[in-house]
């Protein structure tokens, strides 16, 4: 970690981070569509398409969550989702990348056969020294934990930087030592064929890993 940690205890700069990274994904998504031959394909028919249909296809599915298309029109719609998907895939967090990531999993399980076990863990920052070591200005690392709770929670939150990190070195631990992977000695569950790993948002402080194999 840093000496200086003005970025990492700065409320607006991973907003801002995220959201200039985000743009510059669907930038080069946009581009990298532009350079393929079928863009002015694309190009025509997003401009001929039947607004009435469009939105007809939206408010089915804002009140049904599914919608089939039948007629030439609403396939015609459907086509042009899959081309925007190129450019969407690139960016992370977005539906499209999950779609690709569910995709992924769907492979690995056609080719590898259903997985044996199912792991969940969330690593509990709030009461590690290691996330405050991090989360302080201490040069040297001492394995002491705040004794006020709310304390904890406040020196946590002030630096985001740090949670981030703690949370990766967990789950790179986790990996190695009880999966076994890229280590000298078999993990807790045995030799590990395949694993996939994601992660999800709970709450507005929390990260959960979870793990197939």
């Amino acid at each position: 970690m840093y000496h200086d940690k003005r970025f990492q205890r700065d409320k607006n700069f991973p907003f801002i981070a995220f959201s200039h990274r985000t743009v510059k994904q669907a930038t080069s998504g946009g581009f990298l569509m532009t350079s393929k031959s079928k863009f002015p394909s694309i190009c025509a028919r997003m401009l001929s398409l039947d607004m009435n249909v469009l939105n007809s296809i939206i408010q089915s599915l804002q009140k049904d969550g599914f919608f089939k298309p039948e007629t030439e029109a609403e396939k015609e719609c459907y086509s042009i989702l899959n081309d925007i998907d190129m450019v969407a895939g690139g960016v992370q967090g977005s539906i499209t990348s999950k779609k690709y990531m569910r995709n992924e999993l769907y492979s690995l399980l056609y080719s590898e056969g259903a997985p044996s076990w199912y792991v969940t863990f969330t690593p509990n920052d709030f009461v590690h020294p290691l996330c405050f070591y991090w989360a302080s200005s201490n040069e040297q690392y001492e394995p002491n934990l705040l004794p006020d709770k709310g304390k904890r929670r406040a020196m946590v939150v002030d630096n985001p930087v740090a949670a981030a990190r703690f949370f990766n070195y967990m789950v790179e631990i986790f990996t190695e030592h009880i999966l076994g992977v890229n280590a000298t000695h078999r993990g807790a569950f045995g030799d590990v064929s395949w694993y996939y790993v994601s992660v999800e948002q709970q709450g507005p402080f929390l990260l959960k890993k979870y793990v197939n194999g």
